[in-house]
């Protein structure tokens, strides 16, 4: 298979060596106006090269938050398979019009939720599928980092290309995972706010509380760029046990071990002690190459994508647009559901 690349910073790069450990998989041509070092490929002067080459067979988009719509969407008419970084819009009614293009084209269309790819996280869900657990009674999920001055010099501190703040960036991981491991929800109250850096909208922290009314299972999201320790913390609590996932395993490191703690119900309450619990301790990200593995098996074996579709891409965007949608008519609605969310869109 030729990929053809647009994009190829430090996303297209990991993504580039990812897809490049197969030996089906050939680099053919990129596409990077600010390229950093050589390359052994063709060089294209517009994504429109790309997407127009008939020779490119797959086309991986790693760009500015804007352009994923636009671009998706010419490279499956351009009869592309195609691998995009979340989030994969700005709206629910744009990622329905991917879909409309996707289901149009026949070809298949992954989105980079990268963390359901990590070995804690499909250890996490293992677990709660497999019943032993229980049904899942509530989640918590807290995801935060620092940023500097220099972060405005960055596309991301730019309303029109990222599209919004810390919750587009970081925050959108975590509402992933709740919907991968507890389902959807269609009730949010939220606070979104710039509390420290003060940039017009783009927010710095998020607050929100999520609910499913049919079985009242509850998630609670702080998703912050004032975190000044990194921080990823998933915690799944169960009618018969626990999972606790702290640390992500990154290249970076700056959130610490990725350490699973699972137990069963330990005690009767008051007494609590935590001699059952057992720890996994996983030191190897193999999130990228796992992630890559699925979406080429997938145009292999002409299988469905089953990991980050375009139904997990619409389903988190209406979830992003509830929480955005409840803080601004906090002083008229108490609520804003999902449902009117999809009917706008």
């Amino acid at each position: 298979m030729k990929f053809g690349f647009i994009g190829f910073g430090k996303m297209g790069k990991i993504r580039a060596e990812a897809f490049s450990a197969s030996s089906k998989v050939s680099v053919y041509k990129i596409y990077e106006p600010n390229l950093e070092g050589t390359v052994d490929c063709l060089i294209a002067d517009s994504a429109e090269e790309i997407i127009d080459d008939n020779n490119i067979d797959v086309i991986c988009i790693s760009v500015p938050n804007y352009f994923n719509h636009e671009y998706t969407i010419g490279a499956l008419k351009s009869g592309k398979h195609v691998f995009c970084e979340k989030p994969p819009a700005f709206t629910a009614k744009q990622v329905k019009e991917i879909r409309a293009a996707e289901k149009e084209s026949g070809k298949k269309l992954m989105y980079g939720f990268n963390h359901r790819h990590h070995d804690a996280v499909i250890k996490m869900k293992s677990l709660i599928d497999s019943g032993d657990y229980g049904k899942v009674l509530w989640m918590r999920g807290r995801y935060g980092k620092s940023v500097d001055e220099t972060y405005f010099d960055t596309w991301r501190a730019k309303k029109e290309l990222a599209g919004g703040g810390i919750l587009f960036d970081q925050g959108i991981h975590m509402l992933d995972l709740f919907l991968h491991m507890g389902g959807t929800f269609d009730e949010v109250h939220a606070f979104v706010s710039s509390l420290y850096w003060k940039m017009e909208g783009l927010e710095d922290n998020v607050f929100a509380i999520m609910k499913q009314s049919k079985t009242g299972v509850v998630a609670s999201l702080h998703s912050t760029m004032t975190q000044w320790r990194h921080l990823f913390s998933l915690e799944v609590f169960l009618e018969s046990g626990y999972m606790v996932l702290n640390g992500l395993k990154t290249g970076s490191g700056t959130y610490g071990d990725e350490v699973l703690t699972v137990a069963k119900n330990r005690s009767t309450a008051p007494a609590a002690t935590w001699d059952d619990e057992e720890l996994f301790r996983f030191e190897t990200d193999n999130s990228w190459n796992y992630e890559a593995e699925h979406f080429l098996n997938a145009i292999s074996n002409d299988k469905p994508v089953q990991i980050g579709t375009s139904n997990d891409a619409l389903e988190v965007m209406e979830l992003i647009e509830a929480i955005y949608e409840n803080e601004r008519h906090e002083s008229k609605e108490l609520n804003t559901t999902l449902k009117n969310i999809r009917e706008k869109s």
